[in-house]
């Protein structure tokens, strides 16, 4: 079966993707250790735009896996799209439950391949 789908969609949902990894990669570049996050006011509204992104990067990726079918994430395999869409889900759904060591530990697994496989395939 042939799947079609709106590639002037699919392309704009690349490109917020591309965007989003670049703007949490950016914001953690600062953050060394989970407690950096809880030192300061500061720490705190870095947490919550982070998470705010990773929100968006999730729901973003699930949208562009529903426009396709579910036939061009399968393409690339080196990213961990499901890990990508749980970690919207968890942060949108226990929102005051948020752990700063498995925010880090996700950060530190690194976005940057993610961003890397985006810049590679030209989003």
């Amino acid at each position: 079966m042939v799947y079609t789908f709106d590639a002037e969609i699919v392309l704009d949902s690349l490109q917020k993707i591309k965007t989003m990894l670049e703007l949490i990669i950016e914001r953690a570049k600062v953050v060394k250790t989970p407690d950096d996050f809880l030192r300061s006011p500061g720490g705190m509204m870095r947490l919550d735009a982070i998470c705010m992104n990773l929100i968006a990067l999730g729901e973003t990726v699930k949208g562009l896996d529903k426009q396709t079918n579910a036939q061009l994430l399968k393409n690339y395999p080196d990213v961990y799209w499901r890990g990508v869409m749980g970690m919207r889900d968890k942060i949108s759904h226990h929102y005051f439950e948020i752990d700063t060591d498995v925010v880090f530990r996700t950060l530190e697994r690194g976005y940057s391949k993610d961003e890397a496989c985006c810049r590679k395939n030209d989003c």
